[in-house]
């Protein structure tokens, strides 16, 4: 029989095991890490008939095999941010599991197809700075030469840190075979900000991953004494810079449903007597809408352009990274809003901003779903990160309601394939 109440209790206790004062600590490919992931370990294999294993990736699998050896996967990531919240993420696995006790019970630890619990090996990237680490090796998505060249504050790298715990960087991407007989994969998450909060809804369909522009831009004009550089005469790379501020919230606006951000803002010489030589500021634009974030990127190009030339400097783009919007399966959509509206929640749907392994698995080609719940605050990443106990407990009854769904309609397209 589920038990919600009992994942809000695995959740404090894991929170008590592995956070501090401060928060959570379980930075993926560090020893509190391994030591969350023991705990689960232990979790997964007391339930019968369930089956444990890592594959090359450092990715956690807890498998109970079904009837049809077509696969139902329940994603997530026990790994945190340093100085994390509770629930980033580990709500993922510990419903997860809890719903693996339950198909066990039901159906005598054999239900009609495989059912698979994930735990994604770096989700965050807060050691690396490459985030979705395990899932993006197993989608076939990892940028092997980049990953290879990270190393974290220390001076480390990531394949020697790989090796510290059992994992040869160089067979990452072997975990691939796992996604063989995935037929469907979920993924239930703090949604991490303020929109279902503001409308007073517990609980979320998501539609989509938004899709990722990040550049850094230059501004290049010439540095000249503050006292004695007129007004009119300066070649300011700041203030060329600066106009953009306010220029990428119109564009934001404009876009609908759009997001878009400076987030740092370097000068060179850098010193309070010089008219600022050179700007370098960085810009990520997301939108769920392919060509509406193609739009702001246009858009934000030609008024740098034009900022530019006001100042009489010079302007230059070089792209950090992109990803394309990755919209989530129409019919498990549609079980999602059933499975919420089940628990007597009204549905919403609404895109997600943060990236989650869920995009990476979609980017495989297995069709894919999330499910947000409400987060108090809209903050995570941070140690007030929260969520009303009654709403875990209401998204772990609708996730598993979610699950049943997809267990039949895996079951379905499977006799269809059988029959045809």
């Amino acid at each position: 029989m589920l038990d919600p109440k009992r994942t809000v209790i695995e959740l404090k206790e894991l929170r008590a095991l592995t956070g501090d004062e401060n928060g959570a600590q379980r930075v993926a490919f560090t020893e509190i890490w391994a030591r969350a992931r023991g705990w689960l370990r232990e979790k997964a294999e007391a339930i019968p008939g369930v089956e444990t294993h890592r594959d090359e990736a450092g990715n956690f699998w807890a498998t109970l095999r079904g009837e049809s050896a077509k696969a139902l996967l329940i994603g997530g990531h026990i790994d945190s941010v340093p100085n994390g919240g509770w629930l980033d993420g580990c709500l993922n696995t510990m419903a997860g599991i809890e719903i693996l006790r339950r198909i066990s019970a039901q159906h005598g630890g054999k239900p009609p197809v495989t059912v698979r619990v994930v735990d994604w090996a770096d989700e965050e990237g807060a050691r690396f700075g490459k985030s979705l680490f395990g899932s993006s090796a197993c989608s076939g998505n990892l940028d092997m030469e980049e990953a290879r060249g990270l190393a974290d504050k220390a001076g480390i790298k990531l394949p020697d840190a790989l090796r510290e715990h059992g994992i040869d960087f160089e067979r990452v991407k072997e975990s691939g075979q796992e996604l063989a007989n995935a037929a469907a994969y979920l993924e239930l998450h703090i949604e991490q900000g303020p929109v279902l909060l503001d409308l007073g809804l517990p609980l979320g369909t998501v539609l989509g991953t938004f899709g990722v522009e990040r550049h850094a831009i230059t501004f290049g004009g010439q540095a000249a004494h503050s006292g004695s550089t007129p007004m009119n005469r300066r070649r300011d790379a700041f203030l060329a810079a600066a106009k953009m501020s306010p220029e990428i919230y119109r564009i934001a606006e404009q876009s609908g449903n759009g997001v878009c951000t400076i987030g740092s803002c370097t000068t060179k010489p850098g010193i309070v007597t010089s008219v600022v030589e050179e700007c370098r500021i960085t810009l990520d634009q997301r939108h769920l809408d392919a060509a509406a974030l193609a739009t702001m990127l246009r858009e934000a190009r030609t008024a740098s352009e034009q900022f530019a030339q006001e100042g009489n400097v010079e302007v230059a783009w070089e792209r950090l990274w992109q990803i394309q919007p990755i919209l989530f399966d129409d019919q498990l959509i549609a079980f999602a809003d059933e499975a919420i509206t089940e628990t007597g929640a009204p549905p919403h749907r609404l895109p997600s901003g943060p990236l989650h392994d869920a995009a990476e698995v979609a980017r495989a080609g297995v069709p894919t779903i999330m499910m947000f719940v409400q987060s108090l605050h809209g903050i995570s990443h941070n140690k007030i990160e929260d969520t009303k106990e009654e709403h875990l407990e209401l998204a772990v009854r609708a996730f598993d309601k979610l699950a049943d769904k997809a267990i039949a309609w895996i079951g379905r397209k499977n006799d269809r394939e059988l029959n045809s």
